[in-house]
């Protein structure tokens, strides 16, 4: 998430929701970067989790994290992973190493068409053990093009000129940054990846988006995703499990007509009606053509940083209930003992226009849930990022990484802002029936 401003957000935020109007392409997908099986080295003893999980559940640990790898120009993150000594991409990778997910999604890590950037992590970072931790193994990788720094034509932010990074489908200075990238260990079901780049917003039933800020022609073109949505279906043993993966907008850096805060709702509204499918997801078309969503019967992840916390923030109040109040997940309530040691002086002072931040939060267990720390911006630490696991899959385990002043390894999030990034790690275990086994 980039600096988020709350600029005169408590005085406008009664004209943003009455601001703008709520009313009711396609692309080729980008080949997944897939590599034979290559044998596994094994992983850490025991992957750092909160105090209450001291030991590794057999099954399938997934996770998502915002490492922040992005730069400021393009191929800038290819020259940094060239070598293997990028301080901030050794610190991602230890902590990476210390949690060992079978599945992980990295937000805010810059695209390139050549998949460069992917594979100089995987093998300069990944690999190679990092400061005594031991390298994972990830034979296949998923990288596809993203909204961000892509050219729309138009004015999107009114500031009287055309072009640069906020008048691109999603913000970005150059196509590609704040991408994504995916790494497993398990196959992935390269024929069955669906991609919803292309996606145009106006086509969501019910969406929320502003048409009378963007105009009728802005309108019909504008898509949904700030960067993308993708279904990459993983193969784990006899089982297929969908990581549905995806990173909406910050519900900020926006006017009283609230463009961002509604992007962000209902970019998290189109995981929730695929993953209803039937009716609900009969609107949604993929970037092949394909349309609908998910069968009941079957199993999924959603995860990624979505901006947006249940209980306090800039979000609309509803983003992230529309997941967490699904019927489909589960929300296993990933903690750490770090979070709740990382508020500013002050914190709590600001009356949210939103939700206002309940006492409990301060020290409770709603504070051991927080997956970022903005504490230098003036929101403090919120829960931002998400594993969300169907109801199918069984859950054995869950943690965020962030340990407490004085256990082992929180000087990687130490310092603000800190050597890896202002997200965590944040990681959950579930149980196939036919997987088996263990690591």
């Amino acid at each position: 998430m980039r600096p988020l401003a709350r600029a005169a957000q408590a005085a406008v935020f009664a004209a943003a929701l009455a601001a703008g109007s709520f009313v009711p392409a396609h692309a080729a997908v980008v080949p997944a970067i897939h590599e034979p099986v290559v044998s596994e080295r094994p992983g850490p003893s025991v992957p750092w989790a909160d105090a209450s999980a001291t030991t590794r559940a057999a099954g399938l640990r997934v996770a998502t994290y915002n490492v922040s790898l992005n730069r400021g120009a393009a191929g800038d993150l290819v020259s940094d992973l060239a070598s293997p000594n990028n301080a901030q991409a050794q610190a991602v990778a230890e902590v990476i190493q210390r949690t060992a997910p079978d599945v992980v999604l990295l937000n805010e890590f810059d695209y390139d068409e050549g998949h460069e950037a992917a594979d100089l992590f995987r093998s300069n970072y990944l690999a190679a053990g990092q400061n005594g931790q031991d390298g994972i193994d990830y034979p296949y990788v998923y990288a596809a093009p993203s909204n961000t720094g892509v050219p729309i034509g138009a004015d999107l932010d009114k500031d009287g000129t055309v072009g640069g990074a906020a008048d691109s489908f999603g913000f970005g200075d150059f196509a590609g940054q704040y991408g994504m990238v995916l790494y497993s260990k398990h196959p992935l079901v390269e024929e069955e990846i669906r991609t919803f780049r292309t996606f145009r917003w106006k086509d969501m039933p019910g969406n929320m988006m502003p048409r009378d800020y963007y105009g009728p022609l802005v309108s019909n073109v504008l898509r949904l995703s700030s960067k993308s949505h993708w279904d990459v279906p993983v193969r784990v043993g006899g089982e297929t499990v969908h990581v549905l993966a995806s990173h909406p907008t910050p519900p900020v850096f926006d006017g009283p007509e609230r463009r961002n805060m509604r992007r962000n709702h209902d970019e998290i509204r189109f995981w929730a009606d695929y993953i209803s499918g039937g009716q609900s997801a009969s609107y949604i078309y993929d970037d092949d053509g394909a349309r609908g969503g998910l069968r009941p019967d079957e199993r999924f992840v959603v995860l990624g940083d979505l901006n947006a916390d249940p209980g306090r923030g800039e979000s609309h109040p509803a983003a992230i209930s529309q997941l967490l109040s699904s019927p489909r997940v589960t929300d296993p309530r990933p903690a750490s003992t770090g979070a709740a040691g990382h508020l500013p002086a002050g914190f709590g002072s600001f009356v949210d226009p939103l939700s206002p931040p309940a006492p409990a939060d301060r020290t409770g267990a709603a504070a051991r849930l927080r997956t970022a720390d903005f504490r230098g911006r003036g929101t403090g630490p919120l829960r931002v990022d998400y594993v969300l696991p169907s109801r199918n899959l069984t859950v054995s385990g869950s943690g965020v990484f962030w340990p407490a002043e004085g256990e082992d390894g929180a000087d990687l999030v130490a310092g603000d802002p800190p050597r890896t990034s202002d997200h965590r790690l944040v990681w959950v275990d579930v149980e196939l029936p036919s997987a088996g086994g263990g690591h």
